[in-house]
Parts: structure tokens; C-alpha cells; sequence
């Protein structure tokens, strides 16, 4: 009786005692004392908040809970960021309501997040080709024969030629546009969209797109941008999804070039 008011490890370890040799039992011990002191979700500690969201975001509510009432409130805080805003507040309301959670079901969670994980890796390492690899491809072609490709595909599924084409250039890679087709693009562009487009932006982009504007306009562009205050991120990924899409109109029509992407042998000398 006296063992099981005591209960917990205590009581464990004095019936092992009483079952075991000394020896086995200490072993079997701290077996369970490993197993008591594990951090849960140990395996998700090290992920990057981006790459955590993507593998959790679509769980249930209380799953999420129970997982960021586990991890460092920086990468909780920048998971709960990234939520949708209806699963935010459920989230929130149940991280509130959360005084103890029963181990049993942690390591349940835990364990099912495991098997999930591994399997998508397994899957992950099986895939060596998809969309991603197809546009890599694409990008070492001369024009003439992405052309080629790319309408033969898109005469039999449209919307895989328009993923593939959205891989191909993204925003960034503005940096492989000549300062004349830098230019070029900056005539069509609204000073507003522009701004929005640039708040992600790298330095290195940031300062090729005002160096091929005057003085006067660069600094009117900082300034928007300073007093813009914040925006969603899809604002800003539509604007410059926009202006990616006026770039590839103008690479087509033969108004700019992209260099690095297999097109130099069509330049007029």
C-alpha cells in the first residue's frame, strides 16, 4: 500500500527491486528515466520555422498546440505567424486552455509527426525529377527550343506549363536582366507596384533597380517604401509576380535579354 500512495518513479523503482536483480533493475531505471527526461519533439527543435509550418500547418488545431507549447517561444511565436488566421485563434485559444497535457498523448502526437516526417523523406529522396527539375532544365535552353517545349506541353495541360514558367524566372532573377532591359521594365511599371514588389527585396536587387532610375526617382521609391508601413506578404508576392510576368512578356517579344539562362548565342553583335 505504502508503495502505491507513493507512486511515480519511487514506486517503480522499489518494485523492480523487489522483481529484478540490483543490477537489471537500475538498468530498467534509467531506461525509464531516459525516457521521462526526453524532450518532446526534439526532432522538430532544429527545423526551421518556414519548413516546421509547411509540415504542420495543415494538422488539426490541438495537434499544433500541443506541438508549440513544446518548442522555444521564438519559433512558436514565427509558427503562429504563419497560420492561417482562423487557425490562429483556435491555436491560441487552446495553448490557453492547455494547464497539462497527458504525456501519453504528447508521445502520440510525437510519434505519429515521425512516422510522417520519415515518410515524406523517403518519398523526397525517391523524387529526382518534377517541376522543379524541368524548369532547371528549361533555364539552360536556348529560347528557340523552350519555345518549342514549352507549347507542346502547353497544348495538352496549360496549368503545368504555367507552374513550370513561374519556377523558371522568379523575382529575383531580375538581377540577370541587362541595365537597358532594367530600364525597359521600370517604363511600364507604377511607382506603387514597384515599391510594394521591393520590400522584400535583396540589397543587391534593391540597388540595381535604383541605379537605373535618377536620383530623384530612387529616392521618391525609398521614400514610399519607408512610409508604406506594413503589407501582407501576398500583396507583395502578387506584385512582384506581376512584374516577372511583364519581364517574360518582354524577353518573348525580344525587348530584353536574361542573361545565364542559355541565350547569349541570341545576341546581336
Amino acid at each position: 500500500q505504502g508503495y502505491l500512495k507513493d507512486g511515480g518513479l519511487e514506486y517503480a523503482r522499489a518494485l523492480l527491486r523487489r522483481s529484478l536483480d540490483p543490477k537489471e533493475a537500475e538498468r530498467v531505471i534509467q531506461q525509464i528515466q531516459t525516457q521521462v527526461q526526453k524532450t518532446p519533439f526534439a526532432f522538430l527543435q532544429k527545423a526551421e520555422s518556414e519548413n516546421l509550418l509547411t509540415f504542420i500547418q495543415d494538422e488539426h488545431p490541438q495537434t499544433i498546440a500541443i506541438i508549440v507549447s513544446h518548442l522555444p517561444h521564438h519559433k512558436a511565436s514565427e509558427i503562429l505567424v504563419g497560420l492561417p488566421q482562423e487557425k490562429q485563434v483556435e491555436v491560441v485559444r487552446r495553448v490557453a486552455e492547455m494547464e497539462q497535457t497527458n504525456p501519453e498523448i504528447v508521445r502520440e502526437v510525437e510519434a505519429a509527426l515521425e512516422a510522417r516526417l520519415s515518410n515524406m523523406l523517403t518519398h523526397a529522396a525517391e523524387k529526382v525529377g518534377g517541376v522543379a527539375r524541368v524548369a532547371e532544365m528549361l533555364n539552360l535552353c536556348d529560347r528557340s527550343t523552350e519555345r518549342t517545349i514549352m507549347e507542346g506541353v502547353e497544348g495538352q495541360d496549360p496549368e503545368l506549363v504555367e507552374e513550370i514558367r513561374r519556377l523558371m524566372f522568379v523575382f529575383e532573377d531580375i538581377m540577370l536582366v541587362d541595365d537597358r532591359g532594367i530600364q525597359s521594365v521600370l517604363k511600364q511599371i507604377d511607382q506603387k507596384e514597384l515599391c510594394l514588389a521591393l520590400k522584400t527585396a535583396s540589397d543587391a536587387l534593391k540597388a540595381k533597380i535604383f541605379a537605373n532610375m535618377s536620383a530623384r526617382a530612387a529616392e521618391m521609391v525609398r521614400e514610399e517604401m519607408e512610409y508604406m508601413g506594413p503589407v501582407r506578404v501576398s500583396e507583395v508576392e502578387a506584385a512582384q509576380q506581376r512584374i516577372v510576368d511583364l519581364v517574360r512578356r518582354l524577353e518573348d517579344a525580344g525587348e530584353i535579354i536574361i542573361s545565364g539562362r542559355g541565350r547569349e548565342k541570341d545576341l546581336v553583335v
